[in-house]
């Protein structure tokens, strides 16, 4: 691999990684004469940088303490706060009006319905609750609570045989 081993990358993220401060610093009209103007310039293009900046990766152009404070943390060890397992995740319904989910290690097949084929969609889930929606008009597609013992969630239950 050209370029050096790890030693030569981390260098060269150390001198990329500090031009936007770097340029900020130089484009200021007062420049710090003693450590503590320095800091305090310094501490000014944290906070612009983190809380009122945008970040063009980011979705949404979330600023980064926004997208830091909106990550789940890391709770102790026994702690039960962090239970709930939360995710959206963005999809597109096949052909036949499906669309699948992985949850505890195992593909679920959601029915939609062919009327919704190549549909985006935006699935949100919350531990075994399922909503799917559409992603360009917002409309509720499905809500579900997905049942772990069959693969393929369908769209209607049947109703059982009169006796």
């Amino acid at each position: 691999m050209k370029g050096g081993g790890p030693r030569e990358w981390r260098r060269s993220q150390c001198r990329h990684g500090g031009s936007s401060l770097e340029k900020w610093l130089r484009a200021q009209p007062d420049q710090p004469a003693t450590i503590t103007d320095l800091q305090t310039l310094i501490d000014r293009f944290a906070d612009a940088y983190n809380h009122h900046r945008p970040h063009r990766s980011s979705p949404h152009r979330a600023t980064p303490a926004a997208a830091y404070n909106n990550r789940p943390k890391a709770q102790p060890a026994g702690s039960r706060d962090g239970d709930t397992h939360t995710r959206v995740r963005h999809d597109r319904v096949d052909h036949t009006g499906v669309v699948t989910l992985r949850i505890g290690g195992r593909l679920h097949h959601i029915g939609i319905g062919r009327t919704h084929a190549r549909t985006h969609v935006i699935l949100l889930v919350e531990d075994l609750h399922v909503r799917v929606v559409a992603a360009t008009t917002g409309q509720l597609l499905r809500e579900l609570t997905i049942d772990t013992t069959r693969d393929y969630q369908p769209q209607y239950t049947k109703k059982p045989p009169n006796p």
